[in-house]
């Protein structure tokens, strides 16, 4: 037990870490984040993502993002997602979204690092949970292919939004 506390001591990368990770996490506006990963880099239209989170803060607004990473086999510019959102009394919004993922010359939005790009992607922004409760998410893909290569996760986030 003594050994492992001396050598986190004296490991001035672990204690420099953990002063940032304790930095960020106190001053983060991140309510809930998740993500899912897509088996064989592949999004198959019945691979429908799934996030639920407690909400019980419905005074204040905040934004919601999704983060995309996609690889250099993603064969399009853009995605379409069918995003529905089921609050706790039950009642759904589904709503149709297109994000833009590269230009017209193929250059992708975001950032990124060898094969992988990734890219956030706002999806409300100002919202203002009515209830308190469990709020449902779920995200399918609505490319006009049943199975999208290149997609190796999607991410979810809900952060208070700046005043």
């Amino acid at each position: 037990k003594d050994f492992m506390i001396k050598g986190i001591i004296k490991s001035p990368f672990l204690i420099s870490f953990s002063i940032i990770l304790l930095v960020c996490r106190c001053n983060s506006n991140i309510v809930f984040t998740d993500s899912a990963n897509f088996p064989g880099e592949t999004w198959t239209l019945d691979n429908v993502v799934e996030f639920s989170t407690l909400m019980t803060d419905t005074s204040n607004s905040h934004n919601i993002y999704f983060t995309l990473r996609t690889g250099n086999s993603y064969p399009y510019r853009n995605i379409w997602l069918f995003v529905n959102t089921t609050s706790p009394s039950g009642k759904s919004l589904t709503d149709t979204l297109e994000y833009m993922l590269a230009d017209e010359k193929g250059k992708w939005y975001g950032k990124g690092f060898g094969d992988v790009h990734e890219i956030n992607l706002p999806f409300k922004t100002e919202v203002y949970f009515p209830e308190k409760g469990t709020y449902t998410f779920k995200i399918r893909h609505g490319m006009r292919i049943e199975n999208v290569k290149g997609v190796y996760d999607l991410g979810f986030r809900i952060e208070k939004a700046n005043k």
